[in-house]
């Protein structure tokens, strides 16, 4: 018997804003522990929650990103539980009407683009964080209170890589809109994956399990794969999937039990009695959603169409918000495209690379790169000459100047090239007459004579063309 799989993703992204969902507390990450609270992330009696408004406008371009309808009014409910995570006693959600519903976003697959439905974002508070010891349980409430959104999903997904490619997505075009900087390491983004399988053919669904709090993207497609693979092999061997929350294990590879489920939880919803009903503004949604900047797909294409860059190459740029910045910085001094975008993926990202740097810490000039790439176009330098400047422009050196103090201008005066030449193959009459009778090295032999006799100064390709010119004349 051969299985489908059906996955379901629940993504909870922090906001990036200075202060919490419903507090003026900082938000924080590695602070000092409950040193960014207040009365209201504490849940004190008599303190009243305020809705963070630029948590909202982030809510609103990741709607609008992931082609959502926007609900203008602006409601908050409870949902009630006692967890000791959980200082209020409930988190102040949005259940009954999400700020987004019925969206999508696109993903390339192995047969080609598919779109993933999303059912519904809606903005919640996060919860405090907990640390276990064999002595207790210990309780850092800075995160109490973060403002996140909630992203949901259809079941749209079918395998390991769809899920994480959908991931992938939202995870670049959270990052561009500067909603989020998707940390998944830091919790700032953290993911929770629906796995069911069925026969084909089959139109109903198989038990759902959940697996909980995926730290990278990586790990959501091993986890997928290895909770398959578990249904699999106990249903082939007439066991009985049970729902439950699972989490993953990296060293094993496997999927872990944590908790079986007996059917859903009754939160005892309703409507929060603190906040009252945001009518927000059309031209205010309007105005957000005019100015989201480029997105990652309208990038993408921008550099296969006008830049003439390779799918590959604009998938790798694009995937650094930062690295593709500087590239257009490059391409501001020059308009060679492709050259611009060798020399940012190979040489810059190699450098950055073996000295441990980010992009924040780049120590390339964009207009000396630039200005660099325009004198090996121009001839003015040889692509092996261009790799010692380019060891100089990153200790931020000017690239003209250290021309100047190397002495490596090209030589590209016709007539002394020329004239190099004919003393060369005067020098060298043996590689004339191998020329003559068919054999084509001669020619390279002749070219390297030429740079050696000029210090590497000589144009390469205008040398290799008037030697031939001149060994068809002799």
């Amino acid at each position: 018997m051969s299985f489908e799989t059906v996955i379901g993703i629940e993504i909870h992204c922090e906001l990036k804003t200075a202060t919490k969902m419903f507090s003026g507390a900082p938000v924080s990450f590695g602070k000092e522990a409950n040193s960014c609270v207040n009365e209201i992330d504490l849940g004190h009696p008599g303190c009243l929650p305020a809705v963070n408004e630029k948590a909202v406008e982030l809510a609103i371009r990741a709607c609008t990103a992931t082609h959502c309808e926007i609900d203008p009014l602006i409601t908050f409910d409870r949902k009630n539980y006692y967890y000791s995570d959980l200082p209020k006693g409930f988190q102040i959600t949005q259940q009954f009407h999400p700020i987004g519903s019925n969206g999508y976003v696109e993903i390339d697959t192995e047969n080609g683009p598919k779109k993933v439905r999303i059912n519904r974002i809606h903005m919640e508070e996060d919860t405090a964080k907990q640390f276990h010891y064999a002595s207790g349980t210990l309780i850092d409430f800075n995160r109490a209170g973060t403002p996140l959104i909630e992203i949901v999903s259809e079941a749209d997904m079918r395998n390991g890589k769809e899920a994480a490619a959908y991931v992938e997505k939202l995870r670049t075009l959270l990052y561009y809109l500067g909603v989020s900087d998707v940390r998944m390491e830091e919790g700032s983004m953290r993911c929770d994956v629906n796995v069911s399988i069925r026969p084909h053919g089959y139109d109903g669904y198989g038990v759902k399990v959940e697996i909980k709090n995926l730290n990278s993207i990586s790990n959501v497609q091993k986890a997928i794969e290895a909770e398959v693979a578990r249904q699999s092999d106990l249903i082939l061997h007439g066991g009985v999937v049970e729902q439950a929350t699972l989490r993953y294990d990296e060293a094993s590879r496997k999927t872990v039990m944590m908790r079986k489920k007996e059917g859903s939880i009754d939160y005892k919803y309703f409507p929060e009695p603190n906040i009252f009903p945001i009518q927000l503004e059309e031209a205010w949604i309007r105005s957000i959603q005019e100015h989201l900047g480029e997105l990652p797909d309208a990038r993408k294409k921008r550099y296969m169409e006008v830049c003439g860059l390779s799918e590959k190459d604009a998938n790798q740029l694009v995937a650094s918000k930062e690295v593709s910045e500087f590239y257009d910085e490059v391409c501001t001094y020059s308009k060679e495209y492709k050259l611009n975008a060798n020399w940012v993926l190979t040489e810059l990202l190699a450098v950055l690379n073996k000295e441990n740097l980010t992009m924040a810490q780049n120590p390339c000039r964009a207009d000396y790169l630039g200005e660099m790439i325009l004198m090996i176009k121009n001839g003015e330098i040889s692509g092996k000459q261009a790799k010692i400047v380019f060891e100089e422009i990153i200790k931020g050196k000017d690239p003209k100047q250290v021309v100047e103090e190397k002495g490596m201008k090209q030589m590209s005066d016709a007539g002394a090239l020329l004239s190099l030449i004919q003393t060369v193959l005067d020098q060298n009459p043996q590689s004339i007459e191998d020329f003559k009778n068919g054999k084509d090295r001669a020619v390279g032999y002749l070219v390297g004579q030429v740079m050696k006799a000029s210090r590497g100064q000589a144009n390469p390709a205008m040398t290799n063309q008037l030697i031939q010119e001149e060994l068809k004349k002799r």
